[in-house]
């Protein structure tokens, strides 16, 4: 179903949604920049409201379904930009107002917060308890439920596993403004379907989550971090001989020479590693890691304390951080064993040796299909996350080959058969 049109005056929104929230927590927006990178069609966005609940937020939604309004949903705005363009908006939503802690059950590991609360600010109440949300989303600025919507997590899932492997449980608001829950607040739960894993990564177009509760674990007692550079031969003999050692490391990633260069860790490829645990332990994994590279003569360096802390911050900005308006930020996924020959082909990107997956920036739509080619050929694929307006008007966003699309389609009208979530982000034109 198509969405009102724009000639319906834009205070009409704004008024009667203000008399759910509040006319302080109701803003018009006028040629904001900061949606016009995620918006495309006729009608734009007349006001973005911001609920204090999850009761206001469930009547705001409620009232879009009875209205046809179509609805982009967020947290803090940190990735409007990603994945496909919304079609023909008539309200933002924001969860960001939402985000209060429910309950962290210390003894049993797991945290119940609620969407809108930022990551960072999580892990400021977990650390006060020696714990931590094994996530790292690509800012903590990022919102619980933004992470959630896109499965943002980076080099963490070298040992703790995806979004899908932390969450245990979730509220959301459907469609049609009813607030539904999966899943649970305890390890171990296994009533009914598992719509965690379903809404993970859906980017809001089946609901948008108010609360999600997580395993958490302990903080780990050291930490340090060897990095290897050199030929790109050698480090995929070491990154193929980690693969398959007993060393347990948190994190583990392949990195560009133009990373390996910005970050001044020495020439050519890199393979960056972090070892967490008791500090003997941490200690020998290093050693024997740099004995490996030092016979296929790669150079190495280890880093500890405040020096390994600020080496990471430095690779997440130069990764994440915004980038020139030219430069499209694509997500991939191949062959761990490929990650080497990926990563020879560009200046910029990092793949982590577990699963895969990783980022690529690249200049050009064409650079974009080369890449993808590339993926492809290894049993991957590419995702263009950030890209400017035109770039991803003239191509296919997604680069999904499956056969899965009439699937997801029967679940979208399932979840929305009006189509008023975040209509044209997903894969297809969802």
């Amino acid at each position: 179903m198509t969405a009102m049109s724009n000639d319906k005056p834009t205070s009409v929104y704004a008024s009667t949604l203000a008399s759910i929230v509040g006319e302080e927590n109701t803003v018009n927006l006028d040629n904001n920049l900061e949606l016009s990178q995620t918006i495309t069609g006729e009608n734009l966005p007349s006001c973005i409201v911001y609920p204090q609940n999850q009761e206001q937020l469930a009547a705001v939604i409620a009232t879009a379904y009875r209205n046809n309004w179509r609805i982009l949903p967020c947290g803090s705005k940190s990735k409007l930009s990603w994945g496909g363009l919304a079609k023909d908006v008539d309200v933002v939503v924001s969860t960001e107002r939402i985000n209060k802690l429910i309950e962290h059950a210390v003894g049993d590991l797991t945290v119940t917060v609620e969407a809108g609360m930022k990551f960072s600010h999580l892990q400021n109440i977990l650390a006060d308890a020696r714990q931590f949300l094994a996530l790292d989303p690509s800012t903590p600025e990022a919102t619980i439920g933004g992470i959630v919507a896109t499965s943002d997590t980076n080099s963490l899932r070298q040992r703790y596993g995806s979004v899908r492997d932390q969450l245990l449980g979730i509220t959301f608001i459907r469609a049609d403004g009813q607030i539904a829950k999966a899943g649970g607040r305890v390890v171990k739960n296994v009533a009914g379907y598992d719509l965690m894993k379903l809404f993970t990564g859906s980017y809001g177009t089946l609901g948008i989550i108010s609360q999600a509760t997580f395993r958490v674990y302990p903080i780990q007692e050291a930490s340090g971090t060897v990095v290897l550079t050199g030929a790109a031969e050698a480090i995929s003999q070491v990154a193929t001989t980690l693969r398959g050692s007993a060393l347990t490391p948190t994190q583990a990633d392949l990195i560009s020479t133009g990373l390996v260069s910005s970050l001044e860790l020495g020439k050519g490829i890199g393979l960056i590693t972090r070892f967490q645990s008791i500090s003997e332990s941490v200690k020998e994994q290093s050693n024997r890691l740099l004995e490996v590279g030092e016979k296929l003569g790669l150079v190495g360096t280890v880093f500890s304390g405040v020096d390994e802390n600020n080496l990471w911050q430095r690779l997440q900005q130069q990764i994440h951080s915004p980038v020139p308006e030219s430069t499209i930020t694509c997500k991939i996924g191949v062959l761990p064993s490929a990650g080497v020959e990926i990563l020879d082909q560009i200046q910029v990107g990092l793949i982590h040796i577990g699963s895969g997956l990783g980022v690529l920036q690249v200049e050009d739509k064409s650079q974009v299909l080369q890449m993808r080619s590339l993926c492809q050929s290894h049993k991957g694929f590419l995702t263009v996350l950030q890209a400017p307006i035109p770039v991803k008007q003239q191509m296919d966003v997604w680069g999904y080959t499956g056969n899965d699309l009439p699937l997801m389609r029967r679940i979208k009208e399932q979840f929305d058969s009006k189509n008023i979530l975040n209509p044209g982000r997903f894969v297809g034109g969802i």
